[in-house]
Parts: C-alpha cells; structure tokens; sequence
C-alpha cells in the first residue's frame, strides 16, 4: 500500500491554509464583557473588532442587530432596553461571544487626580463602609492608568460586582456617588473609573480643542518644543546612568551609602501629565459608551494656573461632550477642599481663583454642577480622608439635573450685593430653605473700600440676605467670602448644604495676565 499519496494530501492542503488569512475572532473593548452595565433609556452602542465583511449579529433581551465589519471594526445599537438585570448577552461572528451577568440602568464615568484616586479603604470610616459596600446592583471598573500619543481603541480592566471585597480599592467618591445614586433610583449603576493622582486638566482634554483654543495653544506648541529636545534629555541620561554606576562602585568600596540614580526623561507625548495623553489613553477608548454622565474631582494641579482654568476646564467639558455625541450629558464636580496653613488675614490665594474658576464653570457651562467641600478640608493633608461628603452632594446633583427630581442639590451661591451706608447687603441663589449659619457668628467675610485693601468683616444673617461691614470700611465696594487656602467658613442653606466661596469684584488676582486685568466691580 502507498503511504505517500494521503501524506501528500495533507501537505497540499497545509500550503493552501498557509495561503489563506486567519480568521480573526469577533472582539469587544474590555468594558463589553461580562458584568458591563448599559445606559438605559438610549441607544446604546455595542462594538469591537472582526474580518472585513464579516456579518456579526448581537443579540439581548430579544433584539437581533447585524451588521458587516468594516476595516476590521463593527457597532451595532441596541435600543428600547429594559431596566435590570442580570441578562446574557451573545455577539456572533466567526466565533461566538455570551456575555454574562449584564445589567441595564444607570452609568456614570468617574474621572480626575488623585481625589478621585484615592480608594474607598484609604478614606474616613473605611472598614465600617467596605462592610456595608455589598450590593449587587453596582458593578465597577476601573481604567489602567495609561498615557498615550494618539487616540487608542481599548483599555486595561474588567467589571466587578460591588462587595466588600471589590470596593476597597475602588474610588472612594465614585463609590459613594454611586452608592447614593443606586438608593435613591432602585436601578442598577455602573460606575466607570479613569483617574490619575497629580495630573493636570490639559492632559485629560484633546489636542484638537487644545489647538483650537487661542489660550491653551500654548500646551501643544510646548510640548512640540520638548519633543525636540527628547533625544538630548534621553543622551543626557545615559552619561548620568554611566556617572551614577561609577558612583555606586566607589561608594560600595568605601562602604559609604548609595548615592541616589538618575531619573529617565519623561516622554513628552505619553507622561502623565503630557497634553492630551490621558484623553488618549483613558478616555477617547471608552467612547462611545452610553453613560449618563460624568464626575469629576481634579484642579489641585492646576491652581497655579487657575484664571487660565475658567478656558481650559470647560473646553474639557465641551471637548468631552462633542466627541461623546450625547448632547450636553451632566457634568458634575468638586470644588478644592481647604488646604494648606489657616491665615486669620485676608490675602491671596491661588486655591481660591482655582475654586472660582470652578464655580464659573457652572454659570458658563450649561448642565454643570459643583459639590463645595469647604467643610472637609485638612491643612496638611491635600487628600481629606472624608470623601462621603463628596460623593453625596454630586448624588444630589446628579438627581437635580440628571433625574429631574425637585431637590435643593447646591448651597448657597453669590448672586448679587447692594450697598447701603456702611454695609454690604449679599443675596444668594440656591438659599433653598432659607440661609444658615453652623456656629454663632458668621465667619469668612472680608471687605474692601475705594483702596481696594480686603478686612475682616462681621457679618450676620437677615432674611434671606447676608448684611456686611466692618468699622475699618467706610464705603464697601467688594467683598470676598472664603478666599483663601483653606477658607474657615460656616454659611450653609437649611438643606444642609455649604456655601460656595466667591468674590464681588474684578480686581487683578495673582493668577490672572496682566493684559486681562479689569478695574471694575460686580457690584449694583
């Protein structure tokens, strides 16, 4: 019998495979998988990769979606969900993916520095939360830190069920906003975290809008500049490496302490606190995923820059939204909590513009809201360990503009101030049930004259107004409340909610160009 013809078959028919492409496998992003929660009450965009012309069909709650892949990537829309959970859901190509323990309800992104970073076990009361954290509900995921030249198509991480032991290494704010929001809707949420501890807003926004921005240009053309200067930093750490191996040798012979090593260059396009790099790498991976929104914690590193940051951060709000394509989705955040050495004077601060900044963005911004935090800071601490008041005032916010229900969601926010004699006279928005003061007297208040030199002020409450004076202030022309690193404050509204520190005038502040300097007030 002839054993060679069946060989030669097999052989063949090896070559002809060799000839042929692979098969790709249908794929998903790593947050389409199993226990991934989906946006209810929109479409909802389900995508990945596959061959060229490849037909893949997406199947859940009854709906059949196809569609044929296109250089090598496919979407499909889901629509008309049903709220809850757990469904399967099954995507087809040339393989077969089912995607288990899917829930349909609420998703929010939770993003920014280390604020948002810092994990549910690192904050106040921690044990007693993690204990009570069970809840089948919430599913989390967290984001690989990464930083990235261009815009990438996936991220590092999977979905858990929120328990005890999954939360404590969860943000602890979007924990607690999560947590907050799940009570008070019954639905499922899921909460998708992508934060960096020390970053800088520009790093979280993209190069188009940081291009076409005539103030932030300037992120762009300099890193343009340190890009050319990388290869030298790279040549320059490499004869301090050499130095410093020199160094280690002599010492070890001397038996003196190891000197310390050289730091390699950072790289200008992917560094954590490179412009763009974040958005790159953390956040353009996740569009387009329906959410509902967005919270944010972040502006610690760029208080140095905070007039600029009135342009820069609600470019990153509206860069955010337009590439999102879901309209004007909420966009939540916290205001900086008091930092840094109690002053019992008046005087500048950069934290303060910084705060201002942030509340202009919710006058500038439409759909925005800030959770003020003045009365959770630490002067040596620039992570407070109480982050539940946090989470809870953006779940207030959230069930404002995002839910639509009838709540007094903010405290008490500077409207307008009158003069009469001596006295300043403050109204507010957002007084809700009426203005309050935590303490006996009113503290925080400063006024000004025609010399435009701030002074303690009394303050007390009447109504619904603030009265203002101080025996040193003849004639006020501006006042300032909680202007300071760490502003010692106690006016509140009677929904339990604290006042946002502000100013009434426009006078030059540290951060502020000199070109862009006003000298008039905000005063009627």
């Amino acid at each position: 019998m002839n054993r060679r013809i069946p060989l030669l078959a097999v052989a063949l028919g090896l070559v002809c495979l060799a000839g042929q492409p692979a098969r790709a496998d249908v794929k998903t992003p790593s947050f389409i998988s199993d226990g991934m929660v989906l946006q209810r009450d929109m479409k909802v965009p389900i995508w990945g990769t596959a061959d060229d012309g490849e037909k893949v069909t997406v199947s859940f709650q009854g709906q059949e979606t196809s569609t044929t892949a296109k250089d090598g990537k496919w979407l499909v829309r889901l629509d008309d969900l049903k709220t809850g959970g757990p469904f399967e859901m099954t995507i087809t190509g040339n393989n077969k993916l089912r995607l288990k323990d899917v829930l349909v309800g609420e998703v929010w992104i939770a993003s920014g520095q280390s604020n948002m970073e810092m994990s549910l076990g690192g904050c106040a009361d921690a044990q007693r939360h993690i204990a009570d954290s069970k809840n089948p509900k919430i599913h989390l995921f967290t984001v690989s830190r990464v930083g990235a030249e261009k815009p990438q198509r996936d991220v590092k991480g999977k979905w858990a069920e929120c328990s005890p032991e999954t939360v404590a290494g969860f943000s602890g704010v979007a924990y607690f906003f999560g947590r907050d929001v799940q009570k008070a809707l019954d639905v499922p949420v899921g909460l998708i975290h992508t934060s960096w501890g020390g970053t800088p807003a520009e790093a979280w926004t993209s190069r188009g809008t940081l291009e076409a921005e005539p103030m932030l240009k300037h992120y762009v053309a300099n890193q343009a500049k340190a890009l050319d200067n990388y290869p030298k930093a790279q040549d320059r750490y490499k004869a301090d490496l050499a130095k410093h191996e020199e160094a280690v040798k002599k010492a070890k012979e001397e038996g003196k302490p190891l000197p310390k090593a050289p730091q390699p260059p950072g790289n200008p396009l992917t560094g954590a606190h490179s412009p763009s790099a974040l958005y790159n790498g953390m956040i353009a991976p996740l569009i387009p995923y329906a959410i509902r929104g967005a919270i944010w914690y972040q502006g610690e590193s760029n208080a140095h820059h905070a007039f600029e940051y009135r342009t820069l951060f609600a470019a990153m709000i509206k860069d955010w939204r337009a590439h999102w394509k879901q309209g004007e989705f909420p966009f939540l955040f916290v205001q900086l909590a008091p930092f840094k050495k109690i002053v019992t004077e008046p005087g500048d601060s950069d934290w303060a513009e910084l705060r201002e900044a942030q509340l202009l963005t919710t006058q500038n911004v439409p759909n925005t809201a800030m959770a003020v935090i003045t009365d959770v800071g630490d002067e040596t601490d620039i992570h407070p360990k109480k982050k539940e008041p946090a989470g809870a005032r953006l779940a207030l916010a959230a069930q404002a503009l995002a839910y639509g229900q009838k709540i007094e969601y903010s405290g008490p926010v500077y409207d307008k101030m009158t003069v009469d004699g001596a006295k300043a006279v403050l109204t507010f928005k957002h007084a809700g049930s009426g203005l309050a003061a935590k303490g006996e007297t009113l503290q925080g208040f400063t006024i000004a004259g025609e010399d435009r030199k701030f002074v303690n002020a009394e303050a007390r409450i009447d109504g619904d107004t603030v009265v203002v004076s101080s025996d040193k202030v003849a004639k006020p022309v501006a006042m300032r409340f909680g202007w300071a690193n760490y502003p010692v404050v106690n006016l509140w509204n009677k929904d339990g909610l604290p006042a946002s520190p502000f100013r009434t005038d426009d006078f030059q502040i540290t951060t502020q160009p000199k070109k862009s300097a006003s000298a008039s007030t905000k005063t009627e």
